[in-house]
């Protein structure tokens, strides 16, 4: 993406007849309380979705006319997966895309229940790039309430789409962004007893899906960086496991570290500067911080207990891992330098996989009892636990950009020929709005980026 430009409020020309806008005005509430109303309450669980219009945009040229239908399609996925917008019908649209693209008629978009209403430009620059123009109504306010001017190379006139969703949701939420993202698993194939495991990346939508490593070597733990542009993750090799360090720009791969016996789930710091993770020395698990420029490690623990699974908190202060000093897998929280950790979890049954919030307000985590698994979250204190999802085995959380979705992987039972099937899901942190994300095969282990630039 090249040029992101706030657009300027304008007024529709039509408003200027003052009789209609005198009518209008007796029988509609004013801006201010219109605008109070345009808002998408995200404090409660299960809300109804706000009513919002996504036409066509306007193709300024032919060659645009397939991408000015598509973008305003991507758009609507988008919103409608979060739960929090309901995406009306186009069949019941009146304003044809061009005469939108001068000025909204608000009573047509009232007339079908629209209360938020999307309208846009595509047209092709002399320089080649693709330039996207959109606006976003308050329809009961007849008033623009936020607009971009967005260009770039025509092939990436998906990600066109996921920052104009973003742009929506942030201006009538009031959460932060999440839809310009993308998410890296590990993809699974073949019969249990020979599982081919590969690194896969993929818009979050489940949209631009590769593989990234061949499936020649078993993979696990796939962690992104801060910069959105490398992934850590695991690799085994005969007895060996490696860690190993891979740039998504040029596909290039570095060795971080090869080490005899078990190590698991190294994570970046907030600054990409060190990992963090878990390795098996002497027949102990312990955590560890590694220098990405030395690659010196650090000791952080040092206990007879199984220490494994760390993930920094946002501002790199402290770490919260798993471990069964206390008799039973359970949350612990240490500073980043190490030294005494304090326990957070105190339900029955086990904890694992816990991952910070990127807003730092929640740690959300596995818990296994009764046979049964759950997704949930907690407060760094260890008040507040709730569960989101429950089932027969869901694992591996991880979280959304903005700290407000969940996304993790839950494998069903064995069938009768022994096949499993493991799926990713995203949820809402309320617990509400649970969906399945699309991967072309089985998927564990999935990991968010940061948004990206």
């Amino acid at each position: 993406m090249q040029r992101t430009t706030a657009l300027p409020r304008r007024q529709p020309a039509w408003l200027a007849v003052v009789a209609f806008a005198a009518l209008l005005a007796a029988l509609m509430p004013t801006a201010r309380e219109a605008q109070a109303q345009l808002t998408v309450d995200i404090t409660r669980g299960q809300v109804e979705p706000l009513p919002i219009a996504l036409p066509d945009f306007y193709a300024a040229a032919g060659d645009t006319q397939e991408m000015a239908r598509q973008i305003p399609q991507v758009v609507a996925s988008d919103l409608a997966s979060s739960g929090l917008f309901r995406p009306l019908d186009a069949r019941a649209f009146i304003q044809t895309p061009e005469s939108l693209s001068v000025a909204p008629r608000f009573v047509d978009w009232r007339q079908i229940q629209a209360q938020a209403l999307v309208s846009g430009v595509v047209e092709r620059q002399s320089d080649g790039l693709l330039r996207v123009e959109f606006r976003l109504w308050d329809v009961l306010a007849e008033q623009q309430i936020e607009g971009l001017s967005l260009s770039g190379p025509q092939q990436e006139w998906r990600r066109i789409a996921h920052k104009i969703a973003d742009a929506v949701y942030k201006r009538l939420t009031g959460e932060g962004a999440y839809f310009d993202s993308q998410i890296v698993y590990v993809a699974e194939s073949g019969p249990q007893n020979r599982r081919v495991k590969r690194l896969a990346i993929m818009d979050q939508d489940g949209a631009n899906g590769r593989y990234l490593t061949s499936g020649a070597t078993l993979v696990l733990t796939p962690r992104f960086a801060p910069n959105d542009q490398e992934i850590t993750y695991m690799e085994i090799a005969g007895r060996t496991a490696q860690v190993k360090l891979l740039d998504l720009g040029s596909g290039r791969e570095q060795l971080l570290g090869s080490f005899q016996g078990m190590t698991f789930a190294p994570r970046f710091s907030p600054d990409g500067n060190r990992l963090v993770l878990s390795l098996a020395r002497d027949g102990n698990s312990d955590i560890y911080l590694m220098d990405l420029r030395s690659r010196r490690l650090q000791r952080l623990t040092n206990h007879p207990a199984i220490d494994t699974s760390p993930s920094f908190s946002p501002d790199g202060s402290e770490i919260v891992f798993n471990s069964d000093r206390g008799g039973t897998q359970q949350l612990y929280v240490m500073s980043t330098g190490g030294g005494e950790a304090r326990r957070i979890s105190f339900g029955d049954g086990r904890y694992a996989t816990p991952v910070w919030s990127p807003r730092g307000d929640l740690i959300a985590f596995t818990r296994i009892q009764g046979g049964t698994f759950y997704i949930g979250v907690m407060r760094p204190d260890g008040s507040q636990e709730r569960m989101l999802a429950r089932a027969f085995l869901v694992e591996g959380p991880t979280w959304a950009p903005n700290g407000r979705v969940i996304a993790f992987y839950r494998q069903e039972p064995a069938d009768s020929r022994g096949n499993v099937r493991s799926r990713l899901y995203s949820v809402d942190v309320t617990g509400f709005n649970e969906r399945e994300i699309p991967t072309p095969t089985e998927a564990s282990d999935p990991a968010w980026s940061p948004l990206r630039p």
